[in-house]
């Protein structure tokens, strides 16, 4: 007796490989190797802290309240805010932070003398990053 031959149909099998994550070690590698550049930072800024300390009598700063793009004039074409030797107020407006299209004023929070102004210009700023020295009356 002969069986009949039949047509085999076959489609070609897709085999799914498991997704490997990558190793965890690797992160933490990275998060070490950066830190010490990070301190390194920090303490550049630490011995520069004393040297800008000794060329100006304070005894406030004028902090930014936020991240953001320092401002010392409301336009190009207008003048500063404030320079050195400028007595303000708690109230008056020193500067402009803009952050996200925002343009926020900064007051200076305490009333007396601008002794120095430690950003330039269009510079980048961090939340409490001093941005001004102030010696009060």
């Amino acid at each position: 007796m002969k069986k009949p031959q039949g047509e085999v149909v076959s489609q070609p099998v897709q085999v799914q490989q498991p997704v490997q994550a990558p190793p965890k070690t690797e992160p933490k590698q990275e998060a070490v190797e950066q830190a010490p550049k990070q301190e390194a930072k920090e303490d550049t800024a630490e011995k520069e802290a004393p040297k800008a300390q000794g060329n100006a009598d304070y005894d406030a700063e004028v902090k930014s309240p936020m991240v953001g793009t320092f401002y010392a004039s409301p336009s190009p074409e207008e003048d500063v805010y404030v320079k050195v030797g400028d007595t303000v107020k708690e109230d008056s407006v020193v500067c402009i932070v803009e952050a996200m299209k925002l343009f926020n004023e900064i007051e200076a929070e305490v009333s007396g003398e601008i002794v120095e102004i430690l950003v330039k210009d269009g510079e980048l700023v961090e939340y409490g990053q001093p941005l001004f020295r102030v010696k009060s009356k």
